[in-house]
């Protein structure tokens, strides 16, 4: 069972990441054919992000009172719907209105999914996960910019995506009675060091949520919530703007674009990747300190003002090396920094915050490249990289492994 709902968990987070590169892709033509300036992508993404912190926040309630299965499945279906409703949309702010159910559905069960894998499975499990999700985040640029260069639309993007988005739905429908086994049933074990916070088994079902001003009020949350805001910024700006740049400052065609904007992504997903071989080696804290010293350089080879274009797209995918491990490493570590019984409680609010940068971010940079010009993409990076990095040691300074340690089972 342990195999089979984990090759399940593989193919959802495969769905979660395709939907997330088609507006980045595809913007350069949409706000065209929309007839939008071309800084709108950041409400898209805003409506998006603000529908992912509603959900995200109560995420522990709806996954105690209805379990992580049936919240997925649920999730999922309700992407589907957004995505198709993004294929018939011929007005921006039908965009608008169809990016409300896509950000409900795209909070519940980013929560959900990450919160049981980390309870449940071994760091390599987060890592390749999240790699499997850059799987899908790849995938849809070139989808994205078949369909233009061969005529069909941007629209033909999304309908294709949201049609596969709709056959995991019934997929995962089928699936809901295995979710509880791993629970369950006996399995082989690793044992991990965790601080000696709260009890040490997970939060059963039907238990009553940590309230957030609870949650808040354990050492080290505020931290991490700055540090995870940080990152998703800086990954949500890259995402978004990376095709755009390569247009404005490149010389890039716009369907070449949407095909080397996912550069960043196949970077994402093969650093996550490699990362998964090493993470229970060197640890979560390393590979944070790690992934922005990387993006740095990555944000560097970007910036430079060379007559070759080939320094600047490795940048590309170097920025992307370097961002591979740091979701993974923050959610995993969770569990062990705050407890098990709280993790829910506190990846919820972490997915919250990340979407919060995600919010920000985005339009924030549209506005400063509207006046200053799409260069300062490379700098805009630098400085959330510095943010990043220095919040995250003062983390490591703060949440420290006490004396008094115990042990809890992890199934691999």
């Amino acid at each position: 069972m342990y195999s089979l709902l984990l090759a399940i968990i593989y193919v959802a987070f495969v769905s979660l990441g395709l939907p997330d590169s088609l507006v980045g892709s595809g913007w350069p033509v949409m706000h065209q054919d929309l007839g939008v300036p071309v800084a709108f992508a950041g409400i898209i993404t805003m409506i998006i992000a603000v529908g992912t912190i509603v959900s995200s926040l109560a995420s522990e309630r709806v996954t105690l009172r209805f379990g992580t299965g049936v919240v997925t499945a649920i999730s999922v279906g309700m992407t589907a719907a957004a995505l198709v409703g993004f294929s018939t949309s011929e007005q921006f702010w039908m965009l608008c209105l169809w990016a409300i159910p896509y950000g409900l559905g795209a909070g519940a069960v980013d929560a959900a999914l990450n919160n049981y894998v980390a309870l449940h499975y071994a760091a390599r499990h987060m890592n390749w996960l999240h790699s499997f999700w850059g799987v899908g985040a790849s995938i849809s640029p070139f989808v994205m910019g078949f369909a233009i260069s061969s005529g069909q639309g941007w629209s033909t993007a999304y309908l294709l995506i949201g049609l596969a988005q709709a056959a995991l739905t019934l997929a995962l429908l089928a699936s809901i009675p295995l979710w509880g086994t791993v629970d369950s049933a006996r399995s082989p074990a690793r044992t991990v060091r965790t601080h000696d916070l709260a009890e040490d088994a997970p939060a059963p079902q039907g238990r009553a949520p940590v309230p957030l001003e609870t949650a808040l009020r354990i050492p080290g949350v505020a931290l991490i919530l700055l540090t995870f805001g940080a990152y998703c910024a800086l990954e949500s700006t890259a995402l978004l703007w990376s095709s755009t740049y390569l247009v404005a400052e490149r010389g890039a065609l716009p369907a070449a674009a949407a095909a080397f904007g996912a550069l960043f992504v196949l970077g994402l997903t093969a650093g996550r990747f490699l990362a998964g071989f090493v993470a229970e080696r060197l640890g979560d804290r390393a590979l944070i300190r790690g992934g922005f010293v990387i993006i740095g350089v990555g944000a560097l080879m970007l910036a430079l003002p060379l007559s070759t274009e080939v320094v600047g797209l490795a940048g590309l995918v170097v920025v992307g090396l370097g961002s591979a491990p740091i979701y993974p490493a923050i959610i995993h570590s969770t569990p062990i920094n705050f407890g098990r019984r709280n993790s829910q409680a506190i990846i919820g609010i972490q997915m919250a915050a990340a979407y919060t940068g995600s919010t920000l971010a985005p339009p924030a940079f549209g506005a400063l490249s509207a006046w200053t010009g799409m260069w300062i993409l490379p700098l805009f990076l630098a400085v959330l990289v510095m943010a990043g990095l220095v919040l995250s040691e003062r983390l490591n300074r703060v949440v420290a492994v006490p004396a008094r340690v115990r042990t809890h089972s992890v199934t691999t």
